[in-house]
């Protein structure tokens, strides 16, 4: 097994590719997707998702064990610093004390975008509070400077507006928050199709979180193998190191010094 793995609060994990449990069919199709995806941390939106706060009613941990996959309890929904801090004390004693978890506070409805005086209030409160804070963050290079030295585990920039499916529009900026940054760095949001998670992998980015882009498509299950091999290729291609590029090729791909009629007699 490769030891490349992606580290976060002090776990190692094989996969790169972090998967959402939103917008699918059913639980079923949900399980489905998320095998064919190879993910093992998955992010469930508690104020969205039964994880045992309506008893009685189908829960999400019936379909996705703890005991298999780590659960990423996130803030959806929240658009204050209270709230998102309410929202993972509830998700903690769910989980018996789960600390890793995903903060999101947004700054309005329509582009979910997210409220960044808010998101830091919020990233301090829980950091104190014991909690493992990954963070959706803008692509602002400074705040994500603020929140590491908070003490978050990973900053998560968006690479476009949550379920636009518009890839990564601003490829400088993330580029900028990798090369600083001592924690890992994940793009959470904006990825539309495999070759959207390829590229924020050869950027250097450590991880991809994703959820309509699987859960929309035709196929979520065939798509969240695709997204699983596109992290993988992404990975492979960062580590190897692209060539150079060049507006003209100098040196042809096979050289030609040596051949017979070339400078001989």
């Amino acid at each position: 097994m490769s030891n490349d793995t992606l580290v976060i609060a002090g776990k190692a994990y094989r996969s790169r590719l972090l998967v959402g449990t939103g917008k699918y069919q059913d639980f079923a199709q949900t399980r489905a997707a998320i095998d064919a995806s190879g993910a093992e941390i998955i992010t469930v939106a508690i104020r969205r998702t039964n994880i045992g706060q309506e008893p009685g009613q189908p829960s999400l941990l019936e379909v996705l064990p703890p005991a298999q996959f780590t659960i990423l309890p996130n803030t959806a929904g929240c658009y204050t610093a209270d709230d998102a801090v309410r929202t993972l004390r509830l998700g903690r004693e769910l989980l018996d004390g789960h600390p890793l978890c995903k903060l999101e506070v947004l700054g309005d409805p329509q582009t979910l975008f997210p409220n960044m005086p808010e998101t830091l209030k919020a990233a301090a409160t829980l950091v104190k509070d014991g909690f493992h804070v990954m963070v959706y963050c803008s692509d602002d290079p400074i705040q994500a400077r603020m929140l590491e030295d908070i003490g978050v585990v990973a900053v998560m920039p968006l690479a476009s507006l949550i379920g636009s499916g518009m890839g990564i529009l601003n490829p400088w900026n993330l580029k900028l928050i990798i090369e600083q940054s001592k924690v890992p760095v994940l793009v959470d949001a904006g990825v539309g199709t495999a070759s959207d998670a390829a590229i924020a992998m050869e950027l250097g980015c450590d991880g991809v979180l994703m959820n309509t882009a699987i859960a929309a498509a035709k196929d979520p299950v065939l798509m969240a193998g695709a997204m699983k091999k596109a992290v993988e290729a992404g990975r492979e291609a960062f580590r190897a190191g692209r060539m150079p590029k060049k507006f003209y090729a100098a040196t042809p791909s096979s050289p030609v010094g040596g051949m017979i009629g070339q400078g001989g007699k």
